[in-house]
């Protein structure tokens, strides 16, 4: 679940990030009297999606072993930690400092075997969203260009808007169709 927001919110902002560069010339030169607005939820769209749900899913199954295995890892470098604090005072010197830099090398390891995962998951993650965010604005272009909107905003970016403009349900039928 925590995936899937994230997964959410990432999408969104690539959504409302590329929909800035769809406005053509002719929607600019539109007067903004005569122009028709509308909004569209996407992080709604992606929730009731079983597309993202299914991709969240594979991404979380793919990434599963690597995440009990980092898991394992932390718990046995805690065990370590809490061994060290338990016999440190009846060591010798060199037994305590090498214990230490055993330690110390098992952390860095681990975190450098963190931030490798996370990046590899976020890397992922975006390219999972690419696909998708091109068939959203496809839907959302396509919906806009048929009921001759000049201007398609995320409804979270919107603080006001008149009812009748939001399109979110059109998108979710066509992205789940």
């Amino acid at each position: 679940m925590k995936m899937m927001k994230r997964f959410c919110v990432l999408a969104s902002a690539l959504l409302l990030a590329s929909a800035a560069g769809v406005a053509t010339a002719k929607d600019a030169a539109v007067s903004t009297t005569g122009m028709k607005v509308a909004v569209v939820n996407v992080q709604q769209v992606l929730q009731q999606s079983p597309r993202v749900a299914a991709l969240s899913k594979k991404l979380e199954g793919d990434f599963k072993d690597r995440q009990t295995k980092i898991g394992d890892e932390q718990k046995a470098l805690q065990d370590e930690l809490d061994q060290f604090k338990k016999t440190s005072a009846t060591m010798s010197q060199k037994d305590r400092d090498d214990m230490q830099k055993k330690i110390t090398t098992n952390r860095a390891e681990l975190v450098k075997k963190v931030v490798a995962y996370q990046q590899d998951l976020q890397k992922e993650q975006n390219k999972a969203m690419q696909g998708i965010l091109h068939d959203l604005n496809a839907i959302v272009t396509d919906i806009a260009k048929k009921q001759s909107y000049a201007l398609v905003l995320d409804a979270q970016a919107v603080i006001y808007a008149l009812d009748g403009t939001d399109i979110t349900k059109d998108v979710v039928k066509q992205f789940n169709g």
